[in-house]
């Protein structure tokens, strides 16, 4: 199986994931409350938790989580 590179440095992939959080939250502002605005809250955490993760993985004091 051939693996996927990745071009991408993790810097912008983080930002890009901050962006998407942003984004979707303000989205989600304008919703009515209901299932749609949930799950554009619920992409946006995604997205934020991803940006975490990655910058976590990277940092040189790998630590566990609080």
């Amino acid at each position: 199986m051939q693996q996927r590179q990745h071009d991408t440095p993790p810097e912008i992939l983080e930002q890009c994931l901050a962006e998407e959080a942003h984004c979707l939250r303000e989205q989600a502002k304008l919703l009515p409350p209901g299932a749609v605005r949930e799950a554009t809250i619920r992409k946006a955490r995604q997205a934020e938790t991803g940006s975490h993760l990655s910058d976590w993985l990277r940092s040189p004091g790998l630590k566990v989580p609080n």
